[in-house]
């Protein structure tokens, strides 16, 4: 018995050194070729591990789900910075995804954050009652308009104003042209200035 459990194991550990060895070979031919066939494999494997580690950590879904999707994008676009000889292929996907999972995290509390502090800081005297109602209906407005906007808007607001990132910076990071980021930009706040006009808020 010991001896079949013994064999078992040891099969277990010969499969695992040659996935391993495939995800490798994997990462290197895309970083090399752009091989579609071998990320594909590489998506198969560990995309839906991917996103259960997100969901195990409270993300919702259809979040878990896209910044999956955003993750292996990074994955195609970065393999030829992955380097065998410093991490197994996991570790390397899934740093990445922890720094995005965290990226995404900071990103929506510092929108609050700041939101908050830029309308509660407009003077140094202390806000009457009337001023405090108005305020709090001000950040909740401008709260809905961010909310409203399509992600992609919504991210490269964020990057800009949010996490002060240069429209290169952002265009680099996105693997966008950066044309693009400037529309994005201009719409997202033409959307939000639209918003406060009908709320009739300056």
């Amino acid at each position: 018995m010991d001896a079949e459990l013994l064999q078992k194991t040891k099969e277990a550990e010969e499969a695992s050194k040659a996935l391993t060895k495939r995800m490798r070979e994997n990462l290197i031919a895309i970083g090399k070729n752009r091989d579609e066939a071998a990320f594909q494999d590489l998506y198969e494997h560990f995309a839906g591990r991917i996103k259960s580690f997100l969901l195990g950590k409270g993300m919702q879904e259809a979040i878990a789900e896209e910044l999956t999707q955003e993750i292996m994008l990074i994955v195609w676009r970065r393999a030829e910075s992955y380097d065998a000889a410093k991490a197994a292929p996991s570790t390397w996907l899934f740093t990445i995804a922890r720094n995005r999972r965290i990226d995404y995290l900071r990103g929506n509390s510092r929108i609050e954050v700041e939101l908050d502090d830029e309308l509660l800081e407009v003077d140094d005297s202390a806000p009457t009652q009337a001023e405090q109602v108005n305020l709090a209906q001000q950040s909740a407005v401008l709260e809905t308009a961010l909310n409203k906007l399509p992600q992609e808007q919504r991210q490269v607001l964020h990057l800009s104003y949010f996490r002060g990132q240069s429209h290169g910076a952002i265009a680099k990071w996105l693997d966008l042209p950066i044309g693009t980021v400037k529309s994005r930009i201009r719409l997202a706040m033409q959307s939000i200035r639209a918003e406060l006009v009908a709320e009739e808020i300056e």
